[in-house]
């Protein structure tokens, strides 16, 4: 259910269609809460079917049409009693962190190249994530903008501290995956340093 009042938070800079939703979502929202067009679209008419957002049909190249979506009352109401709930976490499963705990059955190369690939991913959201950090920090970011264009000079504090607040989280959590996997590369040379038939018992 995250998924639409990602959408709807979206939404809240200004009516988009379908497509430049989708747009949006992925360059802002997108980086933390992943959904592919062939779940945004379905749960857009969802919610316009359950009153939270408007459609309107509007001219799109020189004879088509395109729905745009406006978010209405209703999806502000619901946008607020969701971020009011209580947070609901779901089980972990860390197929990373799971490997690792047995690497003991693995031979040592394959143990490094699972810690290199673990590394590279997270080197790579490292680098999506501080963008989109220092987007947000200097004020370039595009949903940012439109949406300090639509609300006064007085929310702006709070429009940007807590976006700011959750981009330094996930950089934070990328920094530290990328240390944990340098790590355990270190541990794995540490270890075929030392003769050992633990995994043969």
């Amino acid at each position: 259910m995250s998924l639409r009042f990602a959408l709807l938070a979206v939404l809240t800079a200004q009516p988009m269609t379908g497509y430049d939703l989708a747009q949006a979502f992925r360059s802002s929202v997108g980086h933390v809460w992943h959904a592919p067009n062939s779940q945004i679209y379905p749960e857009l008419r969802r919610m316009e079917q359950e009153g939270l957002i408007r459609g309107e049909s509007v001219a799109w190249g020189s004879r088509g049409t395109k729905t745009r979506y406006e978010v209405v009352d209703e999806g502000i109401a619901a946008l607020r009693a969701w971020l009011a709930a209580p947070m609901s976490y779901s089980r972990e499963r860390d197929p990373a962190h799971l490997r690792a705990a047995y690497f003991e059955w693995a031979d040592a190369e394959s143990a490094r190249r699972n810690l290199r690939e673990h590394r590279r991913h997270f080197e790579e959201l490292l680098g999506q994530w501080q963008e989109q950090l220092n987007l947000i920090r200097s004020r370039e970011h595009p949903i940012v903008k439109q949406r300090l264009a639509i609300y006064p000079e007085s929310d702006w504090p709070r429009i940007t501290a807590y976006k700011e607040f959750a981009y330094e989280g996930l950089v934070a959590q990328a920094e530290q995956e990328i240390a944990w996997a340098t790590r355990g590369l270190a541990l794995v040379d540490r270890l075929e340093r030392q003769p050992s038939h633990a995994a043969d018992s």
